[in-house]
């Protein structure tokens, strides 16, 4: 029993230098989710259009769209790994809530669901909505 133990004591240093790796940077710098808090349940197959706004011709322009996976998730909006490097300005993500209510036979009040916000850095951020049939909230997560 004094073995194990005095082996066990010898292992801790190991056991923190394995805690210790260093974190490396998201492959993108924006993630999306959406839960249908009506259901309590994430909102599958929603489409999110991502725009970025240009200040000089003052409009909108389209960078990207795509689907909630079946977890309700988008994780790859504007990749970072050297591809498109550090994104930073004023964007818009676009959730088009009609159609998914269609398809659980619901009528909505918002037909889409515009959120604007400012990334300012390389760092990751997460732009989530919770969403009933008649409202919804947004927060940045994490």
């Amino acid at each position: 029993m004094k073995t194990l133990l005095i082996t066990l004591l010898g292992l801790l240093p190991l056991l923190s230098l394995a805690q210790q790796k260093p974190q490396t940077p998201p492959a993108y710098q924006l993630s999306t989710h959406i839960l249908d808090i009506s259901r309590g349940m994430p909102a599958p197959g929603v489409t999110v259009r991502l725009e970025k706004y240009d200040s000089a011709k003052k409009n909108w322009t389209a960078i990207g769209e795509k689907q909630t996976d079946a977890a309700g998730r988008i994780g790859d909006f504007l990749p970072t790994a050297g591809q498109s490097g550090v994104q930073q300005g004023l964007f818009k993500l676009t959730f088009l809530t009609k159609p998914y209510f269609a398809t659980q036979k619901q009528e909505s009040f918002y037909p889409y669901i515009e959120v604007v916000f400012e990334l300012t850095d390389g760092a990751h951020y997460h732009v989530p909505i919770t969403l009933s049939a008649f409202g919804y909230s947004t927060y940045r997560g994490s």
